[in-house]
């Protein structure tokens, strides 16, 4: 059992919003990949902002993962999913896989990327690389050597997150173990989409990638 793959451009900047309406100022950018993460809202309201989120991308052609919920996200048809290690726990990954949906899994140690491996995911997201504020810690960073080291492992796109910016993508990115960079606060500027930092980190990831 293997989900779909994301094709062959690289996933990129992977920038992960909090609401639908910050995707068009991404996606004109340049942004090709964008996760939907909605940790606020439920019911009718959420269910409009995974719709809402997923015709912004369609719109652009863009490959949208919607994080956690998985069954809103196979029945409006998303691109993809993306779910945490404990999230995968409560999900039914046969359901996923026969709806020929794509599958991101977030993983912290070598332990969970084994966990991802087995179930054959269209991406692993290893982090966090750095320290960061964005997401309460839990686990200790896991650092460039270590990102490539773990890295060789895996024979899947792999998603570097945690603690990413300006001043960090380039070491990154230049490990050449990660085909994206996730990001939440790397491309705001006062809590919105900053298109002017979000060009200039699409032009460092091309640029370290050669």
């Amino acid at each position: 059992m293997k989900f779909l793959d994301c094709g062959i451009k690289p996933l990129g900047i992977y920038p992960v919003v909090q609401r639908a309406y910050k995707l068009e100022a991404l996606y004109q950018a340049g942004i090709t990949t964008a996760q939907l993460r909605v940790k606020d809202m439920q019911d009718e309201e959420l269910e409009a902002e995974i719709v809402k989120a997923i015709k912004i991308s369609e719109s652009y052609g863009a490959r949208l993962f919607v994080n956690d919920y998985w069954e809103l996200a196979i029945k409006h048809k998303a691109y993809g999913i993306h779910l945490g290690q404990e999230d995968i726990l409560g999900a039914d990954i046969d359901v996923i896989y026969n709806a020929g949906i794509r599958l991101g899994i977030s993983t912290h140690t070598t332990y969970e990327i084994q966990i991802a491996l087995d179930i054959e995911p269209s991406y692993v997201a290893i982090g966090p690389i750095f320290e960061t504020n964005s997401k309460k810690m839990v686990y200790d960073p896991v650092g460039i050597e270590d990102l490539k080291r773990w890295s060789e492992s895996v024979d899947y796109p792999v998603v570097a997150i945690g603690g990413i910016n300006l001043d960090t993508i380039s070491d990154v990115v230049a490990t050449n173990a990660a085909n994206g960079v996730a990001m939440i606060a790397g491309i705001l500027k006062n809590d919105e989409v900053s298109e002017k930092k979000t060009k200039v980190l699409i032009e460092i990831f091309e640029k370290a990638r050669k």
